[in-house]
């Protein structure tokens, strides 16, 4: 049962578990935990720096009830199989490809208390570095219009849009989608404060699919707007359902 895979089996093997993965929204730790094997081995398979046994599969065939041999065995690794970086979460495209596409962002103004900021977020696949990246556009603020990359570590299971400007950050920290697509989360960033300082600041934050050719409200969106109850309670979601949690935070339904 210690037969080891070749490198395309393993290959094969790996993409495989990372679809059944994604497909589930289920972490690495729990497949790890439900096949009995450590979360080092896993890791380190998936990774490519460790090939697969035939033992490894035959564990995770059982936990995930699929078999994972009868996939297409790859003489060598394509474009769309090789993986992100190791500090981005080493994932492949195939098992992030869900995640690509336009999002409406919502979080409260930190400027005027009642209101909801919303503007638009893209992920999509950089072939030429091999990861996810963010774009915002639609702020009305538009000289702090953020992009990054996207970090999807298996461990945690949470989504990462990362900000990095000559040694700032800022960053958006996100739950996997509910049922209806919806990633929600809290966003660290700054803001300015007396004069021209910058202070830290966190707040709620939730991205919602667009869907087709919808064009939702973008701006400041004010109490009595047409689309600001909506955006509201999509915002206070993320505090009412715990996706996060603000210590001292009062929701006012």
């Amino acid at each position: 049962m210690h037969e080891e895979f070749d490198l395309g089996q393993s290959n094969a093997v790996a993409t495989k578990v990372r679809e059944e993965l994604a497909r589930r929204r289920r972490s690495r730790q729990w497949l790890a935990d439900e096949a009995r094997i450590s979360i080092s081995t896993l890791e380190k398979a998936l990774s490519g720096r460790r090939p697969f046994t035939l033992g490894t599969v035959v564990r995770l065939e059982e936990a995930l009830t699929t078999r994972l041999r009868d996939a297409p065995i790859a003489p060598a690794p394509q474009a769309d199989s090789r993986l992100a970086p190791e500090e981005l979460g080493a994932y492949a495209r195939a098992g992030v490809r869900w995640l690509e596409g336009h999002y409406l962002t919502l979080r409260p103004s930190i400027d005027e208390p009642g209101a909801i900021y919303a503007y638009r977020t893209v992920i999509s696949w950089d072939d030429s570095r091999n990861l996810l990246q963010f774009a915002e556009s639609a702020r009305l603020d538009s000289d702090f219009t953020q992009k990054g990359v996207v970090s999807f570590p298996g461990l945690s299971g949470h989504i990462y849009l990362v900000t990095s400007w000559e040694g700032q950050y800022r960053m958006a920290l996100l739950c996997r989608p509910g049922i209806h697509g919806d990633m929600n989360g809290v966003l660290t960033t700054l803001v300015v404060g007396s004069g021209s300082q910058l202070i830290p600041a966190s707040t709620p934050i939730t991205l919602v699919p667009i869907r087709g050719d919808a064009e939702p409200q973008t701006g400041l969106v004010r109490p009595g707007m047409e689309c600001h109850e909506e955006y509201r309670t999509r915002v206070e979601c993320v505090t009412i359902k715990r996706y996060a949690v603000f210590p001292g935070l009062t929701v006012q339904n």
